[in-house]
Parts: structure tokens; C-alpha cells; sequence
């Protein structure tokens, strides 16, 4: 997969020829030519988009067969640096003769459970011992080249409880652009689609991004130096033919840009407001102060903003067409709340489909309902435990058989303040008309909006007498007030609303 997403990036990004690059990548024509067109015969199929949405890469298969164990694991070397650092923290108190010795970190290792032997402990000791002071060599980068990315932790406020963040950082090298998005969880769907959110909003994509050995990032390392990237990665690499490499183990400078970014905008955005009533509020927020920090003069580049700066970068970055769509499949019963349940948490779909299987697609910030290949509703995710959201409108059909379940029901708690305040203090004791009224919204479609509107003006007339056919009349007399109805209509329900509408009207005209 590596492989054939380098040949990809070489012959869209870059314009080599199949011959170049199968001589620089010392492999065949054929293979070349064969990655190529299978690629471009994905692109240009008919469906297209139903291919994108399954996802364009196919799942690499590895054999461990002929691999060799590899004993100096990363886990390992954490384990001798760790014992490294307390020897020196142990001769800066005076206590050069309790230090550990070789022998005693063998032992240390073996005690813990890795199999190590004696001279891959010395060897490696005597190599870390040994090394010099660190030079750093300072970087130039040319136009929509490198952009690198890393993770940061925020706790805010949200409604008034605490809770955690994870800060997802992009920053141009040219530019020192900087983007940043806030996300509940640190995992395969939240990195997939800060990266797609970040392309949209650049408008193009960089040749090469730049990662520290993040899971998200790395599958798993191969040796000491080579890591396997994950499928999440190849995908997005493959789709949007951007190249990546990952920072030496332990070496946060060499991202040097975004390591900084990370705190900087953190403390730009957060440190002086930390309360909001929503996650998308904050995220707008966040985006704001990244705009604000964007346009500051910067010294090192002759007083020239980033703003400025990505505007030259934009000249040089790759376009697609459509934003990648990265989410994960699920199929789930409903239950007989009318409720399908993802990762403990439930969320309410049409009660016709009680006990019906139902296919969810969940990305990072919303999932989406599917049921016959037709789209039920769209949710936004909680990340909660054991959380309920709740539209009404599913719900209509029930309540108008068991009307009396509407007064306590979690449904109209979450349907809106408006709702609750109507029910309240106009059809409290008269469930059957309130939901009626509701039903008649559904099916036209009429917004909360419009309801309040034709609401108040009902109460501009008969402040003390609201009924669900007066609110009808009135939505219906605004909905058709460019439309005239032949004379003779038969319909009774137009009779009856025609009837309600003049008495509204004479009452109007006698105040």
C-alpha cells in the first residue's frame, strides 16, 4: 500500500512518467501501469461516489511467516531511558553509588517480561551514553510543500460541564498558516476528518504532511526505524495524493512548527474563554482566534501575514473536486423506545420501525440513519454515557394513540424551549390537539418558525382562546395566500378552515 501510494503521488502530483518512476522505485512498467489504471478506472466509474464512500483503498494483508523478531522493541528502549533518566536523577542528589548498572537494567527487563539478552542491553546503552550534544539545522520550505499536524488537549466548559478536547493543529511550513478544530475523541474517524475539514477549508491539499508516531498515524513500528502507517492514513493519502513521513522516536523538534502551534493556539483561543453553550460555538471560536493569529505580521518573513503568505501557497496546492467521506458501518435493531443504540448512547428514529434492522454510517461529529437504502434522519453524536437524543417528530404517530405519554416524556423535554412553553401555557390538559398541531407541521412541512408566527398572531386576536384549528387556519391562509382554490372545493377540511379562517377574520376586523 505504501508502495502504490508513492507510485500514485509521483504520476498525479509530481508528472513523472510510469518509465521514471518504475526505475526510481526499482519495479516494473506493468506494475506501474497497472496501479495507474486501476485508479483511474475507480475515478472515472459511473458510481463513483458510492465507491467513495466505501472507501478506495482495500485492506492490506501482511504475512508474519518469514519475519524476524525483532527484541529491541520501542517498548524496550522506553524501559532502558527510563532507568537512564533515574540514574541521572539519582547522581544530581549525591547518590552516584545506588545508580543502575547494566547488569541491573537486564534484570530490571526480565522482571518486567522482555525477552532480552545482556549484550542488545549494553550495546544500546553504550550508544545513547555516547551521543553528542544535538545541533539543530534551520529549515526553508517552498510553497505548498510540507504541512505538519499533531494533537493538543483543551478543557472547556460546555453548558456548564467540564470537559476534555482534543485539539487537532494543522500548520503550513511555508506560510506558518495555521488551522485548528476541536474534536471529542483522539481516534481513526476524528483524524480522518480534521484532514478533510482542513483541505476544504485551504482549498487544496499539500504535497506533504508531517506526523509524530501518533496510533492514528502509526500501525505499528517494524524494527527500530520503520513504521507501518495506519489504513486511515493510505486512505486519505491515496485519495487526496499527498506524500507523508513520520518524526525519529522522540524527536518533537524536527515537527518543530506545529509543536509550537499546539500551545500557541491553545493559549490564544482558550485562555481567556473557556465556558460555551455549545461544541459547534466553541469550534467557531476556535476558528475566529485562528483567523485573528493568521493575519499578525510575522518578523521572520518580512512582516508578511500568513494570511498573506497561504495565498501564494494556494497557487500550488492540489485540488479534487468532492471532500473524501471517511465513517465506519453499523447495523443496529430498534428497540421499543423507537431508539437504535451506538457505543451506549441511543437516538430515536420513526416509531413505524420498531424492531426493524437499520444501517447507521457514523462519521467523527454526526451519524446518519439509513433504512432501505433511504436516508431516516441525521444525528449529531453524543459522546456521552448512556445518553438519549430525542426528536418528537418520531414519535407523533404513538402519542396520538397515547396522548397522555406526551406531559413527562423525554421527547418534548428535548424538543425545544418554544415547544415546552406552548404546550405549557396553551394545551395543558389538551395533549390531543397539541400533538394534532404538531402532526399537521410534520407533514407540511411547516418550521418552528412559521408556527411561532401564525402563534402570536392567533394571540394578537384571542389572546386567551389559542386552539390547535385557529394556528391551522392561519398557516394555511399564509401558505396559500397566492393561491386561490376553485370555488365548490368539496375537501372538509378546507370547509372547516375556510369557516375558522372568516370568524378569525370578523373578529379581527370588529377589534
Amino acid at each position: 500500500m505504501v508502495d502504490k501510494n508513492e507510485i500514485l503521488v509521483r504520476f498525479f502530483r509530481r508528472g513523472e512518467s510510469k518509465s521514471e518512476i518504475a526505475r526510481s522505485l526499482k519495479t516494473t512498467r506493468k506494475t506501474v501501469r497497472k496501479i495507474v489504471s486501476e485508479y483511474e478506472s475507480l475515478i472515472n466509474a459511473p458510481n463513483f461516489e458510492e465507491l467513495l464512500e466505501k472507501g478506495l483503498s482495500s485492506k492490506p494483508r501482511y504475512t508474519s511467516s518469514n519475519r524476524k523478531k525483532v527484541k529491541l522493541t520501542i517498548d524496550v528502549q522506553g524501559e532502558i531511558d527510563f532507568c537512564l533518566e533515574q540514574n541521572n536523577l539519582r547522581r544530581q542528589e549525591g547518590m552516584h553509588k545506588q545508580v543502575m548498572k547494566k547488569a541491573d537494567i537486564h534484570e530490571y527487563l526480565r522482571s518486567k517480561g522482555f525477552d532480552i539478552g545482556y549484550s542488545t542491553v549494553c550495546t544500546y546503552i553504550r550508544k545513547e551514553e555516547k551521543k553528542a550534544k544535538e545541533a539543530f539545522i534551520k529549515q526553508s520550505y517552498a510553497p505548498g510543500i510540507s504541512c505538519e499536524f499533531d494533537w493538543g488537549e483543551v478543557k472547556l466548559f460546555i453548558n456548564g460541564k467540564k470537559r476534555t478536547f482534543n485539539l487537532a493543529v494543522f500548520t503550513c511550513c511555508y506560510s506558518n498558516y495555521r488551522y485548528a478544530k476541536l474534536f471529542s475523541r483522539q481516534d481513526n474517524l476524528a483524524f480522518s476528518q480534521s484532514h478533510i475539514d482542513f483541505f476544504d477549508h485551504l482549498g487544496g491539499v499539500v504535497e506533504e504532511m508531517i506526523y509524530d508516531n501518533m496510533r492514528v498515524a502509526v500501525k505499528r513500528f517494524v524494527g527500530t526505524t520503520e513504521k507501518e502507517p495506519t489504513q486511515g492514513l493510505l486512505e486519505l493519502s491515496n485519495y487526496y495524493h499527498f506524500g507523508f513521513r513520520f518524526c525519529n522516536i522522540r524527536k518533537g523538534n524536527e515537527k518543530g512548527h506545529v509543536e509550537r502551534s499546539v500551545e500557541y493556539v491553545r493559549r490564544k483561543a482558550f485562555s481567556a474563554t473557556v465556558d460555551f453553550d455549545t461544541v459547534e460555538k466553541a469550534n467557531k471560536h476556535l476558528l475566529k482566534r485562528c483567523d485573528h493569529i493568521n493575519l499578525q505580521p510575522q518578523k521572520l518573513a518580512g512582516d508578511k501575514s500568513a494570511a498573506e503568505m497561504i495565498e501564494k501557497e494556494k497557487k500550488h496546492l492540489y485540488r479534487v473536486k468532492t471532500a473524501y467521506k471517511c465513517f465506519v458501518s453499523e447495523q443496529a435493531k430498534v428497540d421499543k423506545y423507537a431508539t437504535i443504540t451506538y457505543m451506549s448512547n441511543h437516538y430515536s428514529v420513526p416509531d413505524s420501525l420498531v424492531g426493524k434492522v437499520v444501517e447507521i454510517k457514523v462519521f467523527a461529529e454526526h451519524l446518519i440513519v439509513y433504512y432501505n437504502n433511504r436516508k431516516i434522519h441525521h444525528h449529531t453524536r453524543s459522546y456521552g454515557a448512556h445518553t438519549w437524543t430525542i426528536v418528537l417528530a418520531h414519535y407523533l404517530n404513538t402519542l396520538l394513540r397515547k396522548p397522555g405519554a406526551l406531559k413527562n416524556s423525554v421527547a418534548l423535554q428535548q424538543a425545544g424551549s418554544y415547544f415546552s412553553e406552548l404546550y405549557t401555557e396553551r394545551f395543558e390538559g389538551n395533549e390531543k390537539e397539541f400533538i394534532e398541531l404538531l402532526h399537521f407541521c410534520e407533514k407540511h412541512q411547516v418550521s418552528s418558525t412559521k408556527l411561532k408566527q401564525a402563534v402570536s398572531k392567533v394571540m394578537s386576536i384571542t389572546e386567551h382562546d389559542v386552539s390547535k384549528d385557529k394556528v391551522i387556519a392561519i398557516l394555511e391562509h399564509n401558505g396559500n395566500e397566492n393561491h386561490q382554490y376553485n370555488e365548490g372545493n368539496s375537501d372538509p377540511t378546507y370547509s372547516y378552515s375556510s369557516e375558522t379562517l372568516d370568524a378569525l377574520t370578523n373578529m379581527a376586523n370588529l377589534n
